[in-house]
């Protein structure tokens, strides 16, 4: 799931992920969120809770990033007949305080302690890939949503996105494959 202001571009991370895992034989799901470029919470969670549907049955990997973080803490929080899925990995999740400066996602502010719901939405446990000079996490995710997520660190990763770099991403790849992969940095 992407994140705000994202129309699924062709050289982000998650477009080439979703080719790659389709090449392999993987079912795969990306949806376009409603209204990305001024996000409803009300229609993000309608169409999470309609892709979570449609996939029902199978094991469920979600990979949410940036404000689809967010709206997982809100469906975390309210829960869904849909959880939990087989794996969760948060990628740079934004800070209550970033949503909360921007009007546009504000409503995406999640309820405070959300994090700590997110243990119930996923099997085994919910993986976090964050950096240190994330621009809309500080400090890091890590500690603005502590307790709950193994994490990988990635130095100099920024918000980990096409404007930071981040199309083809190998370590992202095999994690999906393997959740025992440490998710590294994409650049050599």
């Amino acid at each position: 799931m992407h994140g705000g202001q994202n129309q699924r571009p062709i050289k982000h991370w998650q477009y080439l992920l979703a080719q790659e895992l389709t090449r392999r034989g993987h079912p795969v799901r990306y949806p376009q969120l409603p209204e990305s470029d001024a996000p409803v919470l009300k229609d993000w969670l309608t169409a999470i809770e309609n892709e979570l549907a449609g996939a029902a049955g199978s094991e469920l990997v979600v990979i949410a990033h940036s404000l689809s973080c967010a709206a997982w803490l809100h469906l975390s929080r309210r829960g869904s007949v849909h959880l939990p899925v087989a794996r969760l990995l948060f990628v740079a999740p934004p800070s209550p305080e970033y949503l909360a400066g921007e009007p546009i996602f504000a409503e995406f502010v999640p309820p405070p302690g959300a994090h700590h719901d997110v243990t119930a939405t996923s099997v085994a446990q919910p993986r976090l890939v964050c950096t240190t000079d994330d621009p809309v996490c500080r400090p890091s995710a890590d500690v603005v949503y502590p307790g709950v997520f193994s994490t990988d660190h990635i130095p100099g990763g920024g918000h980990l996105d096409l404007a930071a770099g981040y199309g083809r991403w190998p370590s992202m790849v095999e994690w999906c494959d393997n959740p025992g992969v440490r998710l590294v940095t994409n650049k050599k």
